[in-house]
Order: structure tokens, then sequence, then C-alpha cells
């Protein structure tokens, strides 16, 4: 299955361009699950959120919507994926309140960390299967066979990211994908479509069970557009994209 989404949907500037003007900003989320059936959460990143938001994001979304949580900078950034096991307990204890609503957890390492493979199998350990582990590596040191395999044997992704300078060849571990689009073109923040349709025909050549792509190029609502048409682009290559027309039905066990 291939899910596409963006990271976020909390952007002001999206306001009459992707929401409608007079819709409260509470409503969002809810408008968003009409046309995208997963988000990647980003401010989990910074700060961890309560119990009571992860819920209510479960309530708001129908059936078979996924979250996809970022990790904390506290593990990724600070602690550079030493002693993992804490933060990430108090990551899953907060997150798995989405109850079947929650998607992979990714977890981006930052561009100046190096290779260091007994800390990833420390994480790898640590997360145990109990969710879906998404790694983003952003030094060129990462790209190892013996890192790859690490992942591969976890049932970890490695993330493709679509970033300036960056022309790795897609390579698939887990069995899944992770895609994220974190920049337009250098004039403005969406995608030209012939970068878009490049994309599309390696997604669809991707040796993935499942396929999570997220586009993180929010300003002006570039984000949302660029999913749009990239499902589109998608779907006319003979592949099946599930977006939030496919899951309107409310939750059984949401309480409003």
């Amino acid at each position: 299955m291939i899910r596409v989404g963006t990271s976020g949907w909390q952007y002001r500037d999206w306001r009459g361009r992707f929401y409608p003007e007079e819709m409260p900003q509470r409503a969002w989320l809810a408008h968003y699950a009409t046309r995208f059936d997963t988000v990647e959460v980003n401010n989990s990143f910074y700060r961890l959120p309560e119990i009571s938001t992860f819920q209510r994001w479960r309530r708001e979304t129908p059936s078979g919507f996924l979250v996809a949580v970022k990790a904390s900078r506290y593990l990724t950034h600070i602690k550079r994926l030493r002693e993992p096991s804490e933060p990430l307990d108090r990551l899953l204890a907060r997150a798995g309140a989405l109850g079947d609503a929650l998607g992979p957890v990714l977890f981006q390492l930052p561009p100046n960390f190096t290779v260091d493979l007994p800390r990833l199998r420390d994480l790898l350990d640590a997360i145990g299967g109990r969710v879906r582990a998404a790694v983003e590596f952003r030094h060129a040191t990462w790209m190892r066979d013996d890192v790859l395999a690490a992942l591969d044997a976890a049932g970890a992704a490695l993330v493709l990211a679509d970033r300036a300078g960056d022309r790795s060849d897609p390579i698939v571990t887990g069995g899944w994908s992770y895609l994220r689009f974190h920049q337009g073109s250098r004039l403005r923040s969406g995608y030209r479509t012939d970068v878009l349709r490049r994309w599309a025909d390696r997604i669809v050549e991707l040796p993935a069970d499942d396929v999570f792509v997220y586009f993180n190029n929010d300003p002006g609502a570039a984000a949302p557009r660029d999913a749009d048409r990239m499902i589109e682009m998608l779907r006319r290559r003979g592949v099946t994209v599930s977006t939030g027309a496919d899951h309107a039905t409310p939750r059984s066990d949401a309480r409003r």
C-alpha cells in the first residue's frame, strides 16, 4: 500500500489555500483526513505531546488513518542514540495512545552524526519491533552494507530523503519504505513537475510492501498540492494509493 501525506497540518498560510477561510483551526485535522490518510507529526521532535493530545488526534481521524511520529531530538540529537531505552519508552507510552492510528516512528539523525553501528543496534534492540521504525541518516558515512543489514534485520526502513545534493539511489530495507520531500525548487516551495515524475517512477519500482510518502515543503500550502499531484502521478502509473476518501468510517471506539 502507498500512502501520501504531509509533514504537519497546522500552518496558518494553509488557510484559504487548503482549509476554507471560515474553518476554525480545531477542525483542520478532521478536514485534512478527508483528503489524506496519513500525516507526519514533527512537533514531537521539539516537545513530546501529552497523552491527551494523541488521544484527541485519534478521535478526530477516521478508521485507517495513520499518524507517523518523529522521535524527540533529546534521543537523536542530544544523546545521539546513547541509552535509548528511557526516552523511547517515554515516547511510546504517550504515542501509544493513538492505538491503531499509530504509524511509523521517524528517527532523524543530525547531519554531523557520523556512522556508529553499535549505537544504531542499541536503538533497534530497544525498539524491539514494537513499532515500525524509519531512520533518516544525514551523513554519508552511514551508507554501508552493515548498517543497511542491521536495519533490514530489524524490519526498519531507511528513509529516502529528497534534498539538495542528495543523489543516492532508492534503497529499501525492512520490506517497506519511507520518503520525505524536504524542499521544492530553488525559486519556490513547490516541486517542479519533472522532479515529481522522476520520483513517481522510482516509487512504483520500489521492492516494498508499504510506502509512506510525506511532503515537508509547507510554505504556501505547497505540501498538500504536491501530495495531490504525487497521488495523481502514481495512479496514472497503475498503482493503488490510499487516500482520506478510502477511510471515511469513524473509529468504532472513538468517544467524542
